[in-house]
Formats: C-alpha cells, sequence, structure tokens
C-alpha cells in the first residue's frame, strides 16, 4: 500500500507538537458533535460515536474532553452546526486531492480551500473530478507487535477483513467500510493495539513527482489544508518520499 496518504498524515500527526495537537483534539470534537446529533449520544446506541471516542483516544484525547463535547452536542439549544462540504482538485502536476471539511461558514471555508490550491500550484475542481479515481474501503491500522503474517493474515479474515499490509511498526488492514466497528472490536478483543479504524478514500494509483518543486510545493498544500480546523480528512494519490512522511 506504498504512498497510502492518510496513514502517513496519522503518522506525522502523531509526532506532532502540542500546537498541532490542539488542532486534532478541534477536528475530532466536530465529528463527535456532528455524530452526536444524528445519532444520540449514548456509544452503546451509536456505533458511529463508538469508533469516534476510540478514534479521540488513539489519539490521547482525555476522557474529560471527549465527555465535555458530547455533553455539548446533546444539550438543548446546542449551536454547534457544522456542515459537512466535499472539494476536489489537482495539485501540482495533475496529483488528484480530495478535502473533506466540516464547516459553520461554507463561504470561509470555500475561500481557503481555494486559496491553497491556486497558492500552491493546483486548482480547485467540480465535484466528481477526481472522486472517480478512489474507491472507498475500511482501513484499520494496528500496532505491529512482532505477530507473524501467517497469523495475522488469519487473525484478520477471522474478524472481517479482506487484505492487509505488514509494515516495520503497524499492519494496515482491510474490510468493507460498513465493517469498521466490527473489526476494531473484533481485533481489540484478539489483543490487538488499534490505531486508526476509519472508511477511507483509497486512489486506485499513485502518481509520483520528481521534481523539488512540486514536491515542495505538495507538501505545503497538505500541510495548509490538514492545519485548516474546518478539513477533517484530506486524501491524495501521491506517492509520497520517505522523507515526507
Amino acid at each position: 500500500m506504498s504512498g497510502h496518504s492518510k496513514w502517513n498524515n496519522i503518522k506525522r500527526k502523531k509526532e506532532a507538537t502540542d500546537a498541532v495537537k490542539a488542532k486534532i483534539f478541534t477536528k475530532i470534537g466536530r465529528e463527535i458533535i456532528v455524530c452526536v446529533k444524528e445519532g444520540g449520544p449514548d456509544p452503546n446506541n451509536n456505533a458511529k460515536l463508538r469508533d469516534l471516542i476510540a478514534k479521540a483516544k488513539s489519539n490521547n484525547v482525555p476522557n474529560d474532553n471527549i465527555d465535555r463535547v458530547i455533553k455539548k452536542a446533546s444539550g438543548e439549544g446546542s449551536k454547534n452546526n457544522y456542515e459537512s462540504m466535499v472539494y476536489e482538485g489537482y495539485g501540482p502536476n495533475g496529483v488528484a486531492v480530495i478535502v473533506e471539511c466540516l464547516t459553520d461558514n461554507k463561504n470561509r471555508t470555500a475561500a481557503d480551500v481555494r486559496h491553497y490550491f491556486d497558492k500552491y500550484g493546483g486548482n480547485l475542481g467540480t465535484i466528481g473530478c477526481v472522486s472517480f479515481m478512489f474507491s472507498t474501503k475500511g482501513i484499520v491500522v494496528v500496532e505491529n507487535n512482532g505477530v507473524d503474517e501467517d497469523t495475522a493474515m488469519e487473525d484478520c479474515f477471522d474478524c472481517g477483513g479482506d487484505d492487509l499490509t505488514v509494515e516495520d511498526e503497524t499492519i494496515v488492514m482491510e474490510c468493507d467500510p460498513t465493517a469498521v466497528s466490527a473489526m476494531r472490536e473484533a481485533l481489540t478483543e484478539k489483543g490487538y493495539t488499534v490505531l486508526s479504524a476509519e472508511a477511507e478514500k483509497v486512489p486506485a494509483n499513485y502518481t509520483q513527482l520528481t521534481d523539488e518543486d512540486s514536491i515542495k510545493k505538495m507538501q505545503l498544500l497538505l500541510d495548509h489544508l490538514e492545519e485548516n480546523d474546518d478539513v477533517q480528512n484530506v486524501y491524495h494519490n501521491w506517492e509520497m518520499p520517505d522523507d515526507a512522511e
């Protein structure tokens, strides 16, 4: 799964500064607010909320912060109304980029995203211009605790997965996007440490950048998108060099 952009992003975030960690808390908090408004505050009856709580904990969000956001979102008269927006476009040299946002100000978010694309050698397109290059898959990432590949493969299939890639520090498992919650819980029961479990957009093929200017601009585009509070997820088909991860 060379260049799997989302996990590269997560790895960078886990090594991030406190300031960036605060942004991660903000982004997950928005997801929880929307989830609670849609499905209620009880994680026993809201599978998506269970996943988000697990996601928050894997990013070291304190339990008090999680509880506070849930209570705030479920309170009467809560003014936190976020709308989901998706932007598609191209980075330098035609790298496909999808940006998923949760925003309380569509005009601000659209202007910010367009500015980043324009400034760093890309162009914002219309909905559908690059999404056909991606498929939605359940991606569950667990710590590689030294288990041999055959056992990991057996456990993956046993928990509802379809395929896996064993890396030095992690094992990336694929499943149907609707099976993410069940697979996360099943792997946890088997003793795996789940680092990430989400439905993600995975590109059918990847694009390489060879000149330094394009690589620098692409990295800056991703950095600015990820640093924006309104942006939840960024997917792309750039086969990132090792030193960019």
